[in-house]
């Protein structure tokens, strides 16, 4: 028996030292042109440079994400298959018990890319210029004016959640499977206002396609300074950031799970890196796999007691 454990542990090291071997698949729950969709694709381009191997992504959006997380939960735990995810994967351990599948124990944070504060945009013709004016709008018709999202129990949904609880407003919400289809009907005026992610709606604020109304950090995002934080304009206590990283399958050997955790940060500390997330007007996010476990714990509970305190509902 102890021989056939020596060999299984020289064979696991073996196969470590050689990772990757064949291409990595990198799945993603979000519309192509969605805001973690965009990292993503940078991201698995940069790891294909150092990992000198295919590095690919696939795209199954739908769910807030939940069927890209479902199917890499079921998939081998072999690094061949990684998940990359957002807030909408911690809320939705939050919130929706009954999924066919349980982030906690099915899988294992590696490391986050970036954490970067929404955008709040509306149409070039939307009446409000400011915060206050929507604010004051969407009191004068409750329940009329409709906000976007990429998908229920997504980040941008609760920053609008959050947005309207804090505002004392009423709106419709509308979901989407991605930021960019979210954005498009929010620049068609069909939809009011979108808590878009920074690469979505950043690009569209600069190039005219739509006016952003505040940013949902605490301080002015350094790519667009020119816009002023919701918290400066009458919600002081308003904060909100978009998070994205990496996550493997449970099952997954912990020394390849951190061989992998640690090529992602050096990958992110690369200057080509950084200019191309830079590029993509998110802030880069340094942390080990270790704090990254306890983050993405503290978010669960985080959320679990706002939805309980303002009783929503996404089932």
């Amino acid at each position: 028996m102890r021989l056939l454990a020596l060999a299984a542990l020289v064979a696991a090291s073996i196969a470590n030292a050689q990772y990757p071997a064949k291409p990595v698949r990198v799945i993603v729950g979000y519309a192509a042109g969605s805001s973690t969709d965009i990292v993503a694709r940078v991201m698995a381009d940069r790891l294909a440079a150092h990992w000198k191997s295919s590095v690919y992504v696939e795209t199954r959006a739908g769910a807030a994400g939940n069927l890209a997380a479902d199917a890499v939960a079921k998939s081998a735990p072999d690094g061949y298959t990684l998940l990359f995810a957002q807030n909408g994967l911690a809320i939705s351990a939050a919130a929706l018990p009954n999924l066919p599948y349980k982030a906690e124990t099915e899988l294992v944070p590696l490391a986050p890319v970036a954490a970067t504060p929404h955008i709040l945009i509306v149409a070039p013709e939307f009446p409000a210029k400011n915060v206050q004016e929507l604010i004051a709008r969407a009191k004068a018709e409750p329940g009329k004016l409709s906000f976007a999202s990429s998908g229920v129990g997504n980040s941008d949904h609760l920053c609008g959640e959050l947005f309207n609880l804090m505002a004392g407003i009423t709106a419709i919400h509308v979901p989407y499977k991605g930021g960019a289809p979210a954005a498009t009907d929010v620049m068609g005026g069909r939809i009011a206002y979108y808590f878009a992610g920074m690469p979505v709606g950043l690009p569209l604020h600069k190039t005219g396609r739509a006016r952003a109304l505040g940013v949902t950090s605490k301080a002015r995002f350094a790519g667009a300074p020119d816009v002023p934080t919701i918290a400066e304009q009458g919600l002081p206590d308003y904060e909100a950031t978009l998070w994205q990283g990496f996550f493997a399958p449970a099952g997954i050997a912990p020394e390849l799970a951190g061989r992998i955790a640690a090529d992602i940060r050096a990958t992110l500390a690369q200057p080509e890196t950084a200019e191309k997330l830079a590029g993509a007007s998110v802030t880069l996010w340094h942390a080990d796999q270790a704090a990254f476990k306890r983050f993405f714990a503290a978010e669960i509970q985080k959320w679990r007691e706002v939805v309980k305190k303002a009783n929503l509902k996404f089932d």
